[in-house]
């Protein structure tokens, strides 16, 4: 497990960056990011830098996870879907903010994974899918926020169309890896809206086959 100095370097890093909101600091200590990385990259687990992860993919930059919980405005009655389990991590951390995280992954051995250590760490309140992560889970719609972990050309309709009205999605949109911007919309009866947050590096948004 961290030692209390990782973690307070790990959150002295994230205020030092910018992040404020108390509740998702917190909820970052409560998360010990060793376990949700290879054990060879173990001794870099409190290091604000992305990993990689089984499967090709990436346990994202712990100020890049920081970040995108800030912006989704978090409170304890909401229900959230997250597209791209990948490790757990992000999940995990949101399962400390809202009322129950509902998370899609396509990679079963990556979902296996996660629900072995969401175990692991007692957090109930995540439920994980194979699935196809542009098509969102519609019997659990509508959400009141969904953040996506992988990068798309432009937001899926569909994932657009699963959110609740006054709903907020965080997304990394672009149609290259070296072109992607964070991207907040919301949804209001008038319409959506969209506001570029940052410029990001995700793995792509896949639409298609899942690998079981």
């Amino acid at each position: 497990m961290a030692s209390e100095p990782d973690q307070i370097g790990l959150i002295m890093q994230l205020r030092r960056r910018g992040i404020r909101d108390t509740n998702v600091l917190r909820a970052i200590e409560r998360v010990p990011r060793e376990l949700f990385v290879d054990p060879a990259f173990a001794d870099h687990a409190y290091q604000d830098i992305a990993l990689p992860i089984e499967c090709g993919q990436t346990i994202s930059q712990p100020f890049v996870v920081a970040f995108m919980t800030e912006k989704l405005e978090l409170d304890e009655s909401h229900k959230v879907l997250e597209i791209g389990t990948g490790s757990g991590y992000q999940a995990a951390v949101l399962s400390h903010l809202c009322r129950r995280v509902y998370t899609i992954e396509r990679y079963r051995e990556l979902q296996k994974t996660a629900d072995r250590r969401f175990a692991k760490l007692g957090i109930t309140n995540v439920t994980t899918i194979i699935g196809d992560g542009w098509l969102g889970w519609p019997p659990q719609a509508p959400f009141d926020r969904i953040i996506v972990t992988a990068a798309a050309p432009e937001a899926p309709q569909i994932l657009v169309d699963q959110l609740k009205s006054g709903g907020r999605m965080i997304i990394p949109l672009g149609e290259s890896r070296d072109a992607q911007s964070l991207v907040q919309i919301d949804k209001a009866d008038a319409g959506i809206a969209a506001k570029p947050l940052l410029p990001v590096r995700f793995v792509p948004l896949v639409h298609g086959r899942v690998k079981r």
